[in-house]
């Protein structure tokens, strides 16, 4: 089956071509491999200015590349140029930093001098999703690059195009050939590739069982990985929260990208006396989405990716009631060729509910009720999940508190889940491993080499 690019808002086909021969694999690899050497001995300054005009780049084609976000995965295009931009933050501040982050860290010992040297790995491939097609990639590329590895991306195959422009952006900003390359190969080809000798690490951002087979093969071969997977983020409500703050960032967090981010707020979780008062509000706002043409300033709720992906989420809802759920508005899809969903709210959500125990990667929110505050957190981490969470309270002390007690790698008081590039991201438990941004994570694809003088 070929490679397709279709247009969810309206089943339309973009763009269809063959996946790369085995050969054409091949050259790819050697090529990069033959250039390895020379990047990591480019000048780290050098390699700085090449992010800055990265940046530039991002900034000076925002309005054609989020056009092809938006025609090729359906976020809105407002959404998508926030996202170009934020690829351009991203590359601003590994350009601002990787001399801070990779300069050697001195450590006294019994030498004369000893101290760590932050040296790059070699080749990092990167399988990408399609949700944050240009986010994503920006931000495993930037610290990797800059650090000196080269990179091979093996992106969804819904969103080749989105891969191509990538991988012009670097050779326009002055990238030297084949220092990153888009591997135009399907999944069943990952396997292959991270066992190849020219390939040092791997980094995957995608579902749970994608992300237990990069990690078997890339143990297989005992080299690192990074792993970001799904989430099913609690967005507790405290009685206390102000409402009005609580459902506004409630809505976004939840439909952004058409709900399809493993760091959304998924489970609403609300303390008794809190419940009512804010699931009024909610359930208006959400009612009052305007879905439609994601290529249109007004529309407010984008279609999903695909139509498969629609039907599966759909699916999910209908079992969600049967077994106990009270669906407040929404649960239905789109009747024509396009993958629209209607924003929705399943409430009485309860253990044993498939929305309770498994995530929903899509425009449906999901309320689970909580006596007290202890229960409220017993909820919350009642998951195999374990990405993101927040906490809506305006006492900032019990916050705090409750945030340090979620089972997440990020945890937010007062704010939505979202990625910083000044801040590590990632999960524990089912969500994966490793983390990415900070310095963190530039230094996951480094060897941190002891070097002893005496």
């Amino acid at each position: 089956m070929p490679m397709q690019s279709i247009n969810p808002a309206n089943g339309e086909v973009l763009l269809s071509e063959e996946y790369w021969s085995d050969s054409e694999l091949e050259s790819v690899l050697e090529s990069c491999s033959q250039v390895k050497s020379d990047w990591q001995n480019t000048p780290l300054a050098q390699r700085c200015d090449l992010l800055r005009a990265t940046a530039k780049i991002l900034r000076k084609e925002k309005e054609s590349l989020a056009e092809v976000i938006s025609l090729e995965m359906g976020k809105l295009i407002t959404e998508s140029k926030a996202e170009v931009e934020k690829c351009a933050q991203g590359c601003e501040y590994y350009a601002n930093h990787a001399g801070e982050f990779l300069q050697n860290e001195i450590i006294k010992s019994d030498a004369s001098n000893s101290y760590v040297a932050y040296q790059p790995l070699g080749t990092v491939l990167a399988v990408m999703p399609w949700n944050f097609p240009l986010w994503q990639v920006f931000r495993f590329a930037a610290p990797s690059l800059v650090a000196g590895n080269t990179a091979l991306l093996k992106h969804a195959s819904n969103v080749p195009q989105c891969a191509k422009k990538i991988e012009e952006v670097f050779l326009e900003a002055g990238f030297p050939e084949n220092v990153f390359k888009a591997l135009m190969i399907p999944a069943s080809k990952v396997a292959d590739v991270i066992a190849d000798h020219r390939v040092q690490a791997v980094t995957i951002t995608g579902s749970e069982p994608a992300g237990r087979s990069v990690a078997e093969n890339a143990g297989k071969y005992l080299k690192p990985s990074v792993l970001e997977l799904g989430g099913s983020d609690p967005f507790i409500v405290l009685a206390d929260a102000d409402m009005d703050e609580a459902v506004k960032w409630g809505v976004i967090s939840r439909f952004m990208n058409s709900g399809q981010s493993c760091i959304a707020a998924k489970r609403f979780i609300l303390v008794a006396d809190a419940a009512d008062q804010f699931l009024d509000k909610f359930v208006a706002e959400i009612r009052s989405l305007k879905m439609g043409d994601p290529m249109l300033q007004s529309t407010q709720l984008a279609p999903m990716a695909r139509v498969d992906l629609r039907d599966e989420l759909h699916s999910q809802v209908q079992q969600a009631i049967e077994q106990g759920a009270l669906p407040l508005c929404g649960c239905e899809p789109g009747t024509d060729q396009s993958a629209f969903y209607q924003a929705s709210v399943i409430d009485q959500v309860k253990p044993g509910n498939i929305a309770y125990e498994e995530e929903l990667f899509g425009p449906v929110a999901i309320i689970i009720r909580a006596e007290d505050v202890g229960q409220a957190v017993e909820i919350a981490n009642c998951t195999r999940f374990g990405l993101g969470g927040s906490v809506w309270t305006q006492n900032l002390e019990l916050g705090e508190r409750i945030a340090l007690q979620l089972d997440c790698g990020a945890a937010f008081v007062n704010g939505l889940v979202k990625s910083d590039p000044r801040l590590p991201f990632g999960g524990v438990k089912s969500s994966g491993y490793g983390r990415e941004l900070c310095h963190h994570g530039i230094r996951e694809f480094v060897n941190a080499k002891t070097v002893w003088i005496k």
